[in-house]
């Protein structure tokens, strides 16, 4: 090697691992064999390769190698015996990839290097002085902390998942010192991770404080009497040979006897044909083509190549960090403060499933994996469902789920409204262990009750005979579903739930496979019962359109045949009992009981009795909004062609992308992958804010005629023939982050911060004798992140009840709250809440009319203001990278498996969202339990028949109350919701709740 090369130094352990994580489970399909990290290293190591001079860290490696780690045990067990103790055994799935992973790298025509008795870091570190003195340049593509003591002018890392570059002013910023500092750092502070003790009490900062202070770690340790603080001058006294140990514990080895020698890691072109021929092996089809074509290989020509798969007991594979494994929250991270489970409640989840023994001592996560394994590969035999047309085989039914305790239930209805729907049938599933005694066998059957003929029908009758009479299958159903001793299982358990209380039966203990799901893999998997039942149980339902047809053929579920009806409904609650064995595990093997039964299950009563209530309105307010919209539509429209120059059809895109771009030529255009020019709202948005006349008024007509239809003119046909109100539908795991939607209508996104949209709230009345409460979180969002965020300013601000944007203002600007202008207040407002949004400068600037460089000032100001911020912003991104999830304050999680992703925008916008989920969904989870506990302590008021709870829209509850009691219920609604997170949590901030009363839903907000 001579002056001018570069090395390219891969840790190659490091990729193993970030690979594993990134990649969902893949097995290949000839055989089974996992190959998720295998495909993602290769990935990784080829857009290394050819991306390297282009777009990844500007240069071309002249040499390259790939370093691994031999095995756990290395010199530094001889020095500590407790080094890397903590760690655990790889994921079962990685360790034979361990193996095929060095196979790779050889067949990538690169260094494949490991030497027993010293770690990867080390062999790094020798290589990049060797280099360095042969006057060469030095590239580490890893983002190891560890390594960062290497660094030098010559020598610099990369990170390749974040295409970051890291230099000794990166490696200043994050530790507060530089790399030759770095060992000293790390003795101080230890590393939980690899187990070296450091000493206790001593983070990076104060680490990076006292080594500014006294220079190095022996000045520090022999003139420790000096420091000021008692506490901590003790402290690191007595740990001082604590220290020294760990000095020696982090201090890479730059001298290791390696045996390839330096000038052997020359980089040569890869082996087309070589590779092709791994790459097919391992069934690669996307990349084996991608390679094929850049080396100019016939990959059809190229015979398979054979590799081996290696088993042993790591397969020369390290031992997993306890981070890797368990997704163990780095400092700082944000975490459910609420405390974990008990060992008394994961036994109850346990003890909750009487078909399947559980083996003395068996742990959540033991049990979670059989339960997964045993259904996966558990048949399921359509042709032993059974119809039931007599009482005596219903009773017969009922009487075995109450022997078992335990039913899966699920409703066959004629509409998707369950406000409306008849109850067309009931499908029953119980375990049949007569069959099997594994318990995996399951039996299950369908009660038919209207099935129509359809000729019949026409003739004004119509019932298929052979069915119970309704009321008499209901009254027998009433006494199973009541009883407190029966577990009902059901699949969206709200919609049964509800469908079943307008038959007078309310159920009385259940579980919900949906919600289930949604608390264990939020953002990461879909929670519609045909996709659980194909990842679970390796089983393809039924579709609904196979059974009732679809399109103009479409029919209700009263019209499909009986026998085709069984096979459909009673395979639903076939697949929604094996679900739930597979799912009920996963909540006390992931930490999720608590979420799952303090969150989720006890709001869907609430729920549905709220639907079941509606809401009034009035029309004649509606038909004159309607009218007041359209002469504004009118009065925009004729505007628009005017400023057009010619007439067109405002609602085709085609039309005014024509006029937009083609005609006029105004900046910013783009085309979508028809073709088309893109006119988006935020293509139109940004033009308006350019000073754009005609995309301003588009917006604006856009904006009127989506109120029109979606709301003045639609509302009326969502009233309900009988109760003659609206009964809007929520969806409880819809979103990532716990927040509910609604549906049929919609009434989540009427906008009110518009005249028109405000107006439209006037029509959501009270009824004589009643007005409506509107109870409202005062800025909950900004108060959960000055309390996750621990924001001293913010905190106090809260505690005083001081304006906050204002404060904010002052902070920021140096300006009086006393007097402030309005102008200054509104730039901290958008501010503070574009920050949780993780808001750029461009955005901010575009929002507050000024130029992007001033708002990336506001933005840097306010994070010098505020560095707690900064600090939770950088420590979620790294938790959210390191463990694919983040947290809510009680724990809720919200997966986002593409913050990994390689493209850029992608990858940044799940860090933003990263960011904001665990305020948004803690606010979500504030207001969840408030409305379950709403309702008893109405109850305990009594106030229960005369103060019903209506509607929840984002932050606020409506309530419709007697006019008698409304002085009695606001404090009482007020207080409930401001003390919501307790008994779980005592929030730093003080949550604010602004409630009024009045007969519209405007004037109560």
């Amino acid at each position: 090697m001579k002056k001018g090369d570069h090395l390219f130094l891969v840790d190659g352990s490091g990729f193993i691992f970030r690979a594993f994580h990134a990649i969902p489970p893949l097995n290949r399909k000839s055989d089974g064999l996992p190959v998720n990290a295998v495909s993602g290293f290769c990935n990784m190591l080829w857009k290394l390769l050819t991306d390297a001079r282009d777009t990844s860290v500007g240069v071309t490696p002249t040499h390259f190698a790939v370093i691994f780690d031999y095995s756990s045990k290395t010199f530094r067990n001889d020095l500590y015996d407790k080094y890397k103790a903590n760690r655990t055994a790889p994921p079962e799935d990685l360790i034979p990839q361990f193996g095929l992973i060095r196979h790779a790298t050889r067949a990538f025509n690169l260094p494949c290097i490991e030497m027993e008795g010293f770690e990867a870091d080390d062999l790094i570190a020798t290589y990049a002085r060797m280099a360095e003195e042969a006057g060469g340049d030095v590239t580490i593509v890893s983002s190891d902390k560890d390594l960062m003591q290497l660094l030098t002018p010559c020598v610099s890392m990369y990170d390749s998942m974040k295409d970051k570059q890291i230099g000794i002013p990166e490696v200043i910023e994050k530790w507060g010192v530089p790399p030759a500092k770095m060992i000293d750092l790390q003795a101080l502070t230890g590393d939980s991770t690899d187990n070296v003790p450091g000493i206790p009490g001593i983070g990076p900062k104060t680490a990076a404080q006292l080594l500014e202070e006294f220079g190095d770690l022996d000045t520090l340790l022999a003139r420790a009497g000096e420091i000021k603080q008692v506490k901590r001058r003790e402290n690191i006294l007595a740990n001082a040979d604590l220290a020294r140990l760990s000095r020696e514990l982090v201090t890479l080895k730059t001298d290791v006897p390696v045996e390839t020698p330096l000038d052997a890691l020359d980089l040569h072109p890869q082996d087309g044909p070589k590779l092709v021929a791994f790459l097919k092996a391992m069934e690669f089809t996307s990349l084996t083509r991608r390679v094929a074509a850049a080396t100019d290989t016939d990959a059809d020509a190229v015979e398979t190549a054979h590799v081996p798969v290696e088993g042993g007991a790591q397969a020369h594979g390290p031992d997993l960090d306890k981070g890797e494994a368990a997704g163990t929250a780095p400092a700082g991270a944000p975490a459910a403060e609420a405390s974990p489970e008990t060992a008394e409640e994961a036994a109850k989840v346990l003890r909750q499933a009487p078909v399947l023994p559980v083996e003395t001592g068996a742990t959540p996560q033991a049990l979670a994996q059989s339960r997964a394994e045993a259904f996966a590969t558990a048949p399921i035999d359509r042709s032993t469902y059974v119809t039931i047309r007599d009482v005596a085989t219903l009773q017969s039914w009922i009487a075995a789920a109450r022997e078992a305790g335990l039913v899966a239930f699920d409703t066959e209805t004629n509409s998707l409204d369950a406000m409306q729907a008849d109850l067309v049938g009931f499908s029953l599933a119980i375990a049949d262990n007569s069959r099997d005694a594994s318990g995996t066998s399951i039996r299950a059957a369908y009660v038919p009750l209207l099935h129509k003929s359809g000729v019949g029908d026409l003739l004004g009758g119509g019932l298929v005979e052979n069915q119970i009479p309704d009321g008499q299958a209901i009254a027998l159903l009433k006494d199973l579903l009541e009883d407190p001793a029966v577990l009902v299982v059901a699949q969206n358990m709200k919609y049964d739930y509800l469908v079943m209380k307008r038959q007078g039966v309310e159920i009385a203990r259940f579980d919900d496979t949906m919600l289930m799901s949604y608390v264990s893999d939020a953002g990461a998997n879909t929670h519609g019962m045909d996709a659980l039942s194909e990842h679970w149980l390796g089983h393809q339902p039924i579709p609904f359109k196979d059974v009732a047809g679809s399109g103009k053929s479409m029919v209700t579920f009263d019209y499909v045949d009986i026998d085709r009806a069984t096979a459909y409904a009673a395979e639903d609650a076939d697949v929604t009992l094996r679900l739930w064995h597979v799912l009920k595990p996963r909540l006390a093997a992931k930490k999720l009981v608590r979420v799952y039964e303090r969150l989720e299950r006890p709001l869907v009563p609430v729920l549905a009795r709220m639907e079941e209530r509606g809401i009034s309105i009035d029309r004649q307010i509606l038909s004159r909004l309607s009218g007041e919209l359209a002469q504004g539509a009118a009065r925009l429209e004729a505007e628009i062609h005017e400023l057009a120059g010619e007439s067109f059809n405002i609602g085709s895109p085609k039309q005014l992308g024509d006029i937009l771009f083609g005609k006029m030529g105004l900046p910013g255009a783009s085309k979508t992958k028809t073709g088309q020019w893109s006119t988006s709202a935020q293509v139109l948005e940004d033009l308006a804010l350019s000073g754009h006349d005609l995309p301003r008024r588009i917006v604006d007509w856009r904006q009127l005629t989506k109120l029109k239809s979606t709301y003045t003119d639609a509302l009326p046909g969502f009233v309900h023939p009988k109760t003659g109100r609206v009964h809007t539908s929520y969806a409880l795991a819809a979103t990532t982050t716990g927040r509910l939607s609604s549906s049929e209508p919609n009434l989540q996104n009427i906008p009110i911060r518009t005249t028109e949209g405000r107006k439209i709230r006037t029509a959501f009345i009270s009824t004589p004798g009643h007005k409506l409460i509107s109870a409202d979180y005062s800025q909950i969002e900004l108060r959960v992140l000055a309390h996750v965020a621990d924001i001293p300013q913010l905190r106090q601000a809260f505690a005083d009840g001081i304006d906050i944007h204002a404060m904010t203002a002052s902070e920021m600007f140096g300006v009086p709250v006393e007097g402030m202008p309005s102008e200054i207040r509104r730039r901290a407002k958008a501010i503070n809440f574009g920050i949780i949004y993780g808001i750029s400068a461009f955005g901010l600037a575009n929002q507050l009319s000024i130029e992007r460089s001033e708002a990336g000032d506001y933005i840097k100001r306010y994070f010098e203001r505020f560095p707690g911020i900064r600090d939770y912003m950088d420590a979620t991104k790294a938790f959210a990278r390191e463990n694919g999830y983040v947290e809510t304050i009680f724990g809720r999680r919200a997966h986002y498996p593409d913050i990994r992703s390689s493209n850029p925008s992608v990858r940044a916008f799940n860090e933003r969202a990263a960011i904001n989920a665990p305020i948004q969904g803690s606010a979500a989870d504030v207001i969840r339990r408030a409305m379950v506990q709403m309702e008893p302590a109405l109850e305990a008021a009594k106030l229960s028949d005369r103060c019903r709870m209506l509607l929840q829209v984002h932050d606020e509850l409506i309530f419709e109350v007697e006019d008698a009691d409304i002085d009695k219920a606001i404090p009482l609604i007020v207080s409930v919701m401001e003390n919501a997170a307790m008994p779980a949590l005592d929030m730093r901030v003080p949550l604010k709740v602004d409630a009024r009363a009045a007969h519209n839903w405007d004037e109560a907000h």
